[in-house]
């Protein structure tokens, strides 16, 4: 096990809520401190820990992908610049919801549970019921907690937290990461698609071996590796033509290979594949093997994507979504108006709102020729005029040329009358 593996090893098996430091760490295992901080910002990129200003690095639980959606209170301190006042020892803790504490005490009584975060201003009284039942408390304004309320955080391990924002602004701010982290679970991943435990061969295995794998499996291209499962090439059946049974794999394999991550975006991962011209990746973690991703794969992932119902509208969700789309013999048109999200500081349409619509353009034309998704190759725009916001746009694709896999497509967007924007696309299709 190497020297880093083993700092991972110990920064999870310490307790929930402890302080770490990059000199306790190198004084405890006796490395240099320049290891103990590689290892720790590892940690922290596998979700281990968290840093926050003016508390230091903790030791975190780790949270699962389905809870993307929830925060710890230690993001949270960091999401509002905040001050920790007491209960340290509960940063780790998830935030299931929080509340604005600008009723009556009785009232707020009623709503104040676990785990929830009560943000409210100088109320020492607000203060203490939320504790005594389990809630962490936001004091917002930058004032302080009494001794007594100090005392009762640190006594339950519940987050008391300072931050010098007014309520709405903290609750605009949660609600944008949370926001944020919905987004971000929608978007598929490698990891998703994938196909767990591939078959694979060893860089000493040779031809006949592999031969006799696209056999029995039915499959003709299989990744390579080494003695440690890291990557090392992938075999196609097109590379054992006429090659002696006998000859080692490492001989005759493709050994500038291409791999995505398990957290890599679908959608990158057909780029990478369209741009590569490739049929299937490998999916790694440290180097090592962890399935295989192939085009088929991708395609259903895509597909899927587009029949799902968005839990949060992203950027381009919420520009689409204000354009309706029909055909008129071998033009797509799209027509509608831009939402205020796509204006941009001179109070126009920015030019990357204006070729979202036209690449949707191009790709409800091509879906009509049985390109049933498309990654842009290349485009070439000119945009002839300012477009002012709230006004009706038509946008126009016409199908240049077309060939099995790419396609050329003129794209125009009118206003009034008026041509404010002209491209053309090249694209090419993720279709077998």
């Amino acid at each position: 096990m190497t020297k880093h593996q083993q700092l991972l090893d110990h920064i999870e098996n310490l307790s929930i809520g402890e302080k770490i430091s990059v000199r306790q760490i190198a004084k405890d295992l006796d490395v240099s401190e320049g290891t103990a901080y590689r290892a720790i910002k590892s940690a922290e990129n596998r979700g281990l820990v968290s840093t926050m200003s003016r508390v230091g690095t903790v030791r975190i639980e780790l949270k699962e992908e389905h809870n993307i959606q929830v925060l710890t209170f230690a993001e949270v301190v960091n999401i509002v610049d905040g001050s920790i006042l007491g209960g340290r020892g509960g940063l780790h803790k998830t935030l299931n919801k929080f509340l604005i504490g600008a009723m009556e005490i009785d009232s707020l009584a009623h709503y104040v549970e676990a785990d929830s975060l009560l943000i409210v201003g100088d109320r020492e009284e607000a203060q203490v019921l939320a504790l005594t039942r389990g809630a962490s408390v936001m004091i917002t304004g930058g004032f302080e907690a009494s001794a007594l309320v100090k005392e009762l955080a640190d006594s339950k391990d519940i987050p008391l937290i300072s931050s010098t924002y007014d309520t709405f602004t903290i609750a605009t701010m949660i609600n944008q990461a949370i926001h944020d982290r919905l987004i971000k679970k929608e978007i598929i991943r490698a990891q998703e698609v994938m196909m767990g435990d591939p078959l694979f061969l060893h860089v000493d295995d040779d031809v006949a071996k592999a031969l006799e794998l696209s056999r029995k499996s039915g499959h003709s291209r299989f990744p390579v590796v080494d003695n440690k499962k890291r990557v090392a090439g992938i075999i196609t059946g097109r590379d054992l033509v006429g090659i002696s049974p006998g000859t080692p794999l490492g001989r005759v394999m493709t050994k500038k290979t291409h791999t995505v991550e398990l957290k890599t975006s679908v959608a990158a991962v057909a780029h990478k594949m369209v741009w590569q011209g490739v049929e299937m990746l490998p999916v790694v973690e440290n180097k090592k093997l962890k399935g295989v991703v192939t085009r088929e794969d991708v395609i259903k992932a895509l597909q899927l994507a587009q029949r799902q119902p968005h839990v949060q509208m992203t950027y381009t969700d919420n520009i689409i979504s204000q354009f309706r789309s029909f055909n008129e013999g071998s033009t797509s048109i799209l027509k509608g108006s831009m939402p205020a999200v796509a204006m941009d500081r001179s109070g126009g349409v920015s030019q990357g709102a204006l070729l979202t619509v036209m690449l949707e353009a191009a790709a409800a034309l091509l879906r009509q020729h049985g390109f049933p998704d498309i990654v842009p190759e290349g485009i070439s725009t000119y945009f002839l005029q300012p477009v002012p916001p709230e006004r009706e746009l038509e946008v126009c694709a016409r199908l240049i040329d077309i060939g099995r896999h790419t396609g050329k497509v003129d794209i125009s967007i009118d206003c009034e009358g008026n041509t404010v924007c002209k491209a053309m696309a090249s694209v090419q299709s993720l279709k077998d």
